[in-house]
């Protein structure tokens, strides 16, 4: 009974009313300079990220960690570049 009068009830609001963001002219587009402050903040290499880390073999357990992104991004060079090096050490003790 409920789902038939919540549906009945969405269909007469939408029926009866105009929709208001239809008959609104576009938002302006964003002026260059907006556009060119938007990618220096989000490629700002001193700014501070923090990200959070689950624990390994806990459910509940998380850490935050906040770092720069410059140092976000060496770690994620350093992690490629240790994984390469255990996999080109494992691929030479099978042969």
């Amino acid at each position: 009974m409920f789902k038939v009068f919540c549906a009945s009830f969405f269909t007469a609001l939408l029926a009866g009313s105009p929709v208001p963001a239809l008959a609104q002219a576009p938002a302006a587009a964003p002026t260059q300079a907006q556009a060119n402050t938007n990618a220096k903040l989000e490629n700002d290499p001193n700014e501070m990220v923090c990200q959070k880390q689950e624990i390994t073999g806990s459910r509940l357990g998380a850490k935050r960690i906040c770092m720069t992104r410059s140092e976000w991004a060496d770690r994620r060079l350093q992690d490629r570049q240790e994984l390469e090096r255990v996999q080109v050490q494992r691929g030479a003790k099978g042969e």
